[in-house]
């Protein structure tokens, strides 16, 4: 079961919490089936197949970048209700991954209407395709509140999908502060409010360390879960994480901890722990600086090196302002009176930008043009002073242009003397 997303920053403060959460980038989670031998290797050959699919660098993925959390991810759909063993699942993150064109039109394909495709007779797998997109009303309407699915996405409704069982479209009305028109078929309305329970940021490179802020806005505690991938070139200190809450080092319910290894595993962090109420948490740790190969360094090394983002896992104890798809829901009807003993919500974090210790890579241009000009220089003399010959010349050989230059000279002096005497 396979899922991937590639998103920009959702801002969970100022738009509440997304139907379906992403990270910035891309990111890709697999569970396997139990029976299969070589988890790595069938991991890597997915990879390959969905970079070529959606034309995107999934094929970067490998055993270096990728994890097996134990308590932040779950298989979705129809499974059975038994334990599930995360040494079948691998998750892993490009947090430098930007969406485009070239991505969206591979993604579009799929769908039932764009792929063509009338010989399922049989339904086993189940694709769910989310697009998720943020317009500023004032800017694409010039200052106008108005707005229409031409104008924001150039072109209108031309109808259902022939293939499609439903084709419904859900408008939130709940914060309109001025009425205007709706130039859509409404198939429903409804409410859409967020739970305010948190709120994240996250910032690093102050004193080599990561740092993570959780606000709990909500008035009871909160049991949540926090994973960190954090690449192998950037090692971390288990025994710098700290934890603290409104000013009071609280300790964690549960920690995972494997080490990274340099070119082979990246570091994984999992920490179960209970947010206090109306509280602001901070979960801090330590890192190094490590020096890399001149190849493993980007084109632009300079810019630095991106840190994926962190999961933020909880399970709200009442939906009444819970937004997202339940774990057996496809579709936004789905979670519609959907009455549930567990809510889950997952929040993703910024990416951050590391800088590591770069070498100055300008430096062999300015080395070779500097040895270039010196041997252009150089050679010229050189190859005059070492190739040329200097010979000196005997009597003899300069014997015939002295003899002829003096008849001539003899000459004149004889055409000289004879007008003289006339």
């Amino acid at each position: 079961v396979p899922n991937s997303s590639m998103e920009g920053l959702w801002r969970y403060e100022n738009w509440g919490y997304p139907v379906f959460d992403a990270a910035p980038g891309a990111e890709l989670w697999a569970w396997f089936k139990e029976d299969t031998q070589n988890v790595d290797g069938a991991w890597k050959e997915l990879t390959g197949a969905l970079s070529g699919l959606l034309c995107a660098s999934l094929n970067f993925i490998d055993a270096a970048n990728s994890l097996s959390p134990e308590l932040t991810l779950r298989p979705a759909g129809v499974v059975d209700n038994k334990p599930v063993n995360s040494s079948y699942l691998r998750y892993a993150t490009l947090p430098r991954e930007i969406v485009c064109t070239e991505n969206l039109t591979p993604w579009k394909k799929l769908l039932p209407c764009d792929s063509k495709d009338s010989s399922c007779s049989k339904m086993s797998v189940e694709l769910r395709q989310t697009v998720s997109l943020v317009y500023d009303i004032v800017i694409v309407g010039a200052g106008s509140q108005d707005w229409s699915l031409r104008k924001l996405f150039g072109m209108g409704l031309g109808g259902a999908c022939p293939l499609a069982t439903m084709s419904n479209i859900y408008i939130d009305i709940t914060s309109n502060k001025v009425s205007g028109r709706h130039l859509v078929n409404l198939a429903a309305s409804r409410s859409f409010e967020s739970f305010a329970f948190a709120n994240v940021s996250r910032y690093g490179q102050e004193r080599g360390g990561i740092v993570t802020k959780i606000h709990n806005n909500h008035w009871k505690s909160l049991d949540i879960v926090y994973l960190e991938n954090i690449p192998w070139f950037l090692p971390v200190y288990f025994h710098t994480l700290k934890i603290v809450a409104n000013g009071k080092e609280i300790k964690p319910v549960m920690k995972r901890y494997i080490p990274g290894k340099e070119r082979t595993r990246p570091y994984y962090l999992e920490v179960a722990l209970k947010l206090p109420g109306r509280s602001v948490t901070e979960i801090s740790i330590d890192f190094d600086y490590v020096f890399l190969k001149w190849q493993e360094y980007p084109p632009d090394a300079n810019h630095g090196f991106y840190i994926g983002s962190a999961i933020i896992t909880a399970l709200l104890p009442v939906g009444k302002n819970y937004t997202g798809l339940p774990q057996d829901g496809s579709t936004i009807s789905s979670s519609f009176n959907a009455t549930r003993e567990g809510y889950l919500v997952q929040l993703r974090t910024e990416t951050l930008i590391i800088t590591l210790p770069t070498p100055d890579f300008s430096m062999p241009y300015n080395v070779i043009c500097l040895a270039c000009t010196v041997v252009a220089l150089a050679f010229g003399p050189l190859h005059n002073i070492t190739t040329k010959r200097l010979r000196l010349k005997d009597n003899e050989s300069q014997s015939g242009p002295l003899l002829w230059i003096k008849t001539k000279i003899s000459a004149l002096r004889g055409v000289v003397q004879e007008k003289v005497l006339k």
